[in-house]
C-alpha cells in the first residue's frame, strides 16, 4: 500500500527497527518483484504453448542475460559518480513496460526476442541501484543498523514479491490467460515509478572533492574474484529455475510423465513459498556469521537439489523426488542471496561499490546468458534434462573448494 504522506503510517513493530529509508527501498523491490515473479517463471511455458522448441526460448532468455550487461556496467558507473538510486530504476521502468506491451502481443520469435531484450535491459539497469541502495538506506536515519540486516530485509521483500506473482500466474494458467503475467507486470512497473517519484531513493555519497586518489582496481578487485566466482555459479541455478525447469517439467523425464503446464506453474511456486518463509530467519541468522558459512552452506543446498532433480527423471513417482528438491533449493536460495551481496559490500571501497555492484549484478547476467543455453541443448537433444541436474551437482561440489577462499570477516555483535 502506498502511504498516504511521505513518512507513510505507523510501520508493524518488527519493521520499525529499521530506517525509514531502507523500508522504502525493500517497498520497491517487493512491487518490483510482484510483477517479476510471473515473467521469470513464466515466460518459458508462455512461449512453449506457442510451440517454441526450447532452444527457441532459452536463446531469447539468454538474449535477455546479454542485453543487460551493458546496463549494469552504465548503471554501476553512473552510481559511482553520485548519481541518486532512484535514477537506473526509473529507466528500468520504462524499459519493462515496453517489454511486457511487446510480449503480450506476441506470437513471434522476432517479437519474443525484442520483448526480451527490452526485459533484460530494464533488469540491468535495476539490479546495481536497488542493491547499493540498501547500504545507504541501513546507514541512514538516527538508528543506522548494520547492512546485512538490510539485505535479510530486501531479499525477503523479493521472495514474497516473486513468490505473489508467480501464484498469480500460476491462477492466469489455470484459468487460460497465462499471458496476463505480462499487464501485472506493466501494473507493478508504473506503482514502482509512482512510489519513487513520491519518495527517491537514496543518493550516492561522492568522497572528497575529486582529487582524492581512489583504491586502484588491482588493490580491491582480486580479494573480490572468489565472490565472483562462487556467485556465477550459485546464480546460474535460480536461472535454471526460471528456464529450464518449467521445460523439464512439462516435458518429462525418462520415466516421469509430462506434467500439465498449471501443475509446473504450482510446483515452480512451492519453492518460492518456502523461500517466503526461510528467507527472513535464514538471512537474519546467517548475518551474524561469517560470509564463508552462508556461502558454503548455499552450494551444498544446491547440490542435493539438483541431485534430487537429476534422479526424478528416473522413476515414474518422480514427482515426489521434485517436490523434495525444492526445499534445499529453496534453502540454497535463502542463504545465497543476501550474504554474497554483503560480501560485495564488504570486500569493495565505498568509491568503488557502484561497479562492484555491477560486476556482482553480472554474475546473474552470465549465468542466464550461459544456462539456459546449455540446459536448452540438453532437454532437445535428450529429451530430458537428467544428465544436465547432475552436471550442475558436481559443479557445486567443486564450487565449496572456492569458499575456502574468503576471508572471514568479525562476527557482528549482538546481531
Amino acid at each position: 500500500m502506498i502511504p498516504s504522506r511521505r513518512d507513510g503510517p505507523a510501520a508493524p513493530r518488527w519493521l520499525a527497527q529499521f530506517p525509514a529509508a531502507l523500508r522504502q527501498v525493500a517497498l520497491v523491490r517487493l512491487v518490483a518483484s510482484i510483477g517479476a515473479g510471473g515473467v521469470l517463471y513464466l515466460t518459458p511455458i508462455v512461449f512453449h504453448q506457442e510451440a517454441f522448441s526450447a532452444q527457441a526460448v532459452t536463446q531469447g532468455l539468454a538474449l535477455a542475460a546479454l542485453a543487460g550487461t551493458l546496463g549494469r556496467f552504465a548503471s554501476g558507473a553512473l552510481l559511482d559518480r553520485g548519481l541518486a538510486c532512484s535514477i537506473p530504476v526509473l529507466l528500468a521502468s520504462v524499459a519493462a513496460v515496453l517489454g511486457d506491451l511487446r510480449l503480450v502481443g506476441t506470437a513471434s520469435f522476432g517479437g519474443y526476442v525484442q520483448g526480451q531484450l527490452l526485459l533484460g535491459i530494464a533488469a540491468g539497469l535495476y539490479w546495481p541501484a536497488v542493491e547499493l541502495a540498501v547500504p545507504l538506506g541501513s546507514d541512514s536515519g538516527p538508528a543506522p543498523i548494520p547492512s546485512a540486516r538490510g539485505y535479510a530485509l530486501a531479499r525477503s521483500a523479493d521472495a514474497a514479491g516473486i513468490a505473489t506473482g508467480a501464484l498469480l500466474g500460476a491462477l492466469l494458467a489455470a484459468a487460460g490467460q497465462l499471458r496476463g503475467i505480462y499487464l501485472i507486470d506493466i501494473g507493478c512497473a508504473l506503482t514502482v515509478a509512482a512510489l519513487l517519484l513520491r519518495r527517491p531513493l537514496l543518493r550516492p555519497q561522492r568522497h572528497g572533492d575529486g582529487t582524492a586518489v581512489k583504491a586502484a582496481w588491482g588493490d580491491w578487485l582480486p580479494p573480490l574474484l572468489p565472490v565472483l566466482a562462487i556467485s556465477l555459479l550459485a546464480t546460474s541455478l535460480p536461472a535454471l529455475m526460471q528456464s529450464a525447469l518449467p521445460l523439464d517439467l512439462v516435458r518429462g523425464g525418462l520415466e516421469r510423465a509430462a506434467m500439465p503446464e498449471s501443475l509446473g506453474a504450482l510446483l515452480i511456486g512451492l519453492q518460492l513459498g518456502l523461500l517466503v518463509l526461510i528467507q527472513w530467519p535464514v538471512g537474519q541468522a546467517l548475518a551474524r556469521r561469517p560470509v564463508a558459512h552462508g556461502l558454503g552452506l548455499a552450494l551444498a543446498c544446491f547440490a542435493a537439489g539438483t541431485v534430487l532433480l537429476a534422479f526424478s527423471a528416473l522413476t515414474r513417482q518422480g514427482l515426489w523426488l521434485v517436490l523434495l528438491a525444492q526445499l534445499p533449493l529453496a534453502l540454497g536460495e535463502a542463504a545465497f542471496l543476501p550474504i554474497a551481496t554483503e560480501a560485495v559490500i564488504e570486500l569493495s571501497p565505498r568509491e568503488h561499490q557502484g561497479l562492484a555492484m555491477a560486476l556482482f549484478s553480472q554474475c546473474f547476467a552470465l549465468s542466464a546468458l550461459g544456462a539456459p543455453l546449455l540446459a536448452g541443448l540438453a532437454l532437445d537433444a535428450q529429451r530430458h534434462a537428467g544428465g544436465f541436474w547432475i552436471l550442475m551437482t558436481l559443479l557445486c561440489l567443486a564450487g565449496l573448494n572456492l569458499v575456502k577462499r574468503l576471508k572471514p570477516r568479525p562476527v557482528a555483535p549482538g546481531g
